[in-house]
């Protein structure tokens, strides 16, 4: 069917051409206008549909739902009409002729909106397109979060794909509207020896808002689409009860720290993921990226969700980027759609109703600092660590004031993780000198995408560059987690690894087996005894999320915590199974993505700052 429609499109373009654009309408004539106009317009749309607008597979039909063949009939017949007026042009049949223009109102007004709505239209195509292709695994609810938080710091490379791609795209193609739009020529027809008008001003204004019209639908619907953007209908329409049914309140949860309070070094690989590993070893690679992480992991325990080999968390709703992460695992709470007034990434309004490890150390008596390569400010993270334990924040900005850095270093998102690893260990050094337990997060990010940041000090064995990144970078962590343990303060220390979320560069993985569950790294070393006795079963067939993490994290440093739940997570050392593992991984995420009443009123909200108890509102 699908080729059928795509010939019988070049077929009706061809008829329109013999008796509309052809002179001498004798047998050659006709047969070399059948051929020309049915593999042009054919050959034209494949280009189109797989290099620009990025289709995957665009002759497997049966990836494409059933409707497929007759989208593509339509889009043979735009592509063919656009190909038939070229050459009318081209041949004299078509010509142009200038008309003095009618400075009406009501034409100028018309002339406006239409371009107005061809840009925004236009915008959507561009930046739905760009952003699959950029954020690979881009979740509606990420999307409308950054769009509420504060941006600051990003990538420098990413920001230059958006400017060179949609943007640039999109004002080319706004301009030359324009020029369709203002134009004050009518289109004049010619095939034998009279001529007559065809396109007149008013039909150009009508044709250009109708243009219009059809290309912000099409961007919008297109976008809603590509980006699966009909989930967020359910961030704001169907409420579920889930979190405050499942919601252990730390508040109120009794936790019993050991008499001697342990330290805790918490480091965040940036997209980390098991699939790094060898096939044999539960990964997808042929060849081993994370050989050294994969010895270091001996000494340690990791949660995996296979019988043997490493595993992990799978994705999970509200924790597929790096800030997402981060508060999913410091909260035990996912990271969910702002509504109403509410933000992220604003002083004192960081989920202030929530409570995190950074609180609960904080009460304990623990020096906190966070460390980054690039600038806190990024998603607000500035905000959540000031307001959840007030940590000491050591990123770009506070390595240039420390003179650690030149005042105009900018390598990758701030500076490299190389320079990371030694700023981190002067902070260490530092932290253990005091007489109070320290709490340390870092976070690297040469792995992020697109292709990571190589290192001038990296060997380059793989031809992929993203491959000699992750090699190079899992070696350096190791590296650093080696010094931490030949350091006099490391016997009363836990260390806990975790790849943040699971990577978004789109061509690493273009060519994974959709089958194949990737799932993030995780390792926790030298944790209290109470954690150590945990039998086998506790570390294979696991089902769990990025929230489990905050109550697992605080009983490796020996907290007894009351029914091994804290927000909506669970120890994953105890006997107690996770949401995923009761209520099922698909279900939860389900869940999840739906509004919060108690999360938009009690985690968004802090009422004991507001004057009073919720119940008064």
């Amino acid at each position: 069917m699908f080729w059928f429609l795509g010939v019988l499109a070049g077929l009706l373009l061809s008829v329109a051409d013999i008796f509309l654009l052809t002179r001498k309408r004798n047998a050659p004539a006709c047969i070399i206008a059948v051929l020309r106009d049915t593999l042009v317009s054919n050959l034209a749309s494949l280009g189109i549909m797989s290099l620009i607008l990025k289709i995957p597979n665009v002759l497997l039909t049966s990836e494409h739902g059933k409707w497929y063949p007759l989208k593509y009939f339509v889009f043979v017949l735009a592509v063919g009409l656009v190909f038939l007026f070229g050459r009318g042009v081209v041949e004299g049949v078509i010509s142009f002729s200038h008309t003095k223009p009618k400075h009406k109102v009501g034409a100028w007004i018309l002339r406006i909106l239409s371009v107005l709505f061809a840009a925004l239209g236009m915008a959507a195509f561009t930046a739905s397109i760009w952003a699959a292709d950029t954020f690979a695994g881009l979740t509606p609810d990420q999307m409308m979060i950054n769009l509420n938080s504060d941006t600051g710091g990003a990538s420098p490379e990413v920001m230059n794909t958006l400017f060179q791609g949609p943007v640039l795209l999109t004002a080319v193609v706004t301009v030359l509207f324009c020029v369709f739009a203002f134009s004050t020529r009518k289109i004049l027809y010619k095939l034998h020896e009279k001529q007559r008008t065809v396109f007149s001003g008013l039909a150009r204004r009508l044709t250009a808002l109708f243009l219009a019209l059809l290309m912000l639908s099409g961007g919008v619907v297109f976008g809603v689409k590509k980006l699966s953007l009909q989930k967020l209908y359910a961030a704001y329409a169907d409420d579920s009860p889930y979190i405050e049914d499942n919601f252990a309140d730390p508040k109120k949860v009794k936790m019993t720290f050991p008499e001697k309070k342990r330290n805790l070094i918490h480091i965040y690989l940036e997209s980390m993921e098991n699939s790094y590993f060898s096939k044999e070893l539960g990964g997808y690679m042929d060849t081993n990226l994370l050989p050294d992480l994969g010895k270091l992991s001996k000494e340690g325990y990791n949660f995996s969700d296979l019988p043997e080999g490493f595993g992990g968390n799978p994705s999970s709703t509200g924790a597929n980027w790096s800030v997402a992460s981060m508060v999913n695992m410091s909260s035990g709470l996912p990271m969910k759609v702002p509504v109403g007034a509410n933000a992220y990434g604003s002083a004192d309004n960081f989920l202030p109703g929530a409570t995190t490890i950074g609180d609960i150390l904080k009460e304990q008596g623990y020096n906190q600092t966070v460390m980054f390569g690039a600038d806190a400010s990024f998603g607000g993270l500035d905000y959540f660590f000031e307001e959840h334990g007030d940590y000491k924040i050591m990123d770009h900005k506070r390595a240039k004031e420390d003179n650690f850095i030149p005042q105009d270093y900018s390598v990758w998102w701030g500076y490299e993780d190389d320079k990371l690893y030694e700023y981190a260990k002067m902070e260490l050094t530092r932290l253990a000198g005091e007489d109070k337990p320290f709490y340390f997060v870092m976070e690297t990010a040469d792995t992020h995408f697109p292709d990571g940041y190589l290192s001038p000090n990296a060997k380059t064995p793989f031809d992929k560059q993203y491959a000699n990144v992750i090699f190079y970078s899992q070696a350096e962590t190791v590296k650093f987690v080696r010094w931490i343990q030949s350091q006099p303060f490391y016997e009363n220390t836990t260390i806990v690894i975790n790849g943040d979320h699971l990577s978004m560069d789109q061509n690493f993985f273009k060519d994974f087996d959709p089958n194949y569950r990737r799932t993030c790294f995780n390792l926790i070393l030298n944790p209290t005894p109470n954690c150590t006795s945990a039998p086998d079963t506790r570390f294979h067939n696991r089902e769990w999320a990025t929230f489990d993490m905050l109550p697992t994290m605080l009983a490796s440093i020996g907290v007894e915590i009351e029914g091994n739940k804290l927000g909506i997570g669970t120890n994953l050392f105890s006997d107690t199974p996770t949401l995923f593992e009761r209520d099922g991984t698909d279900f939860v995420n389900e869940e999840l993505e739906k509004r919060s009443n108690f999360y938009n009123e009690h985690i968004l909200v802090d009422w004991s700052r507001v004057g009073g108890d919720k119940k008064d509102k």
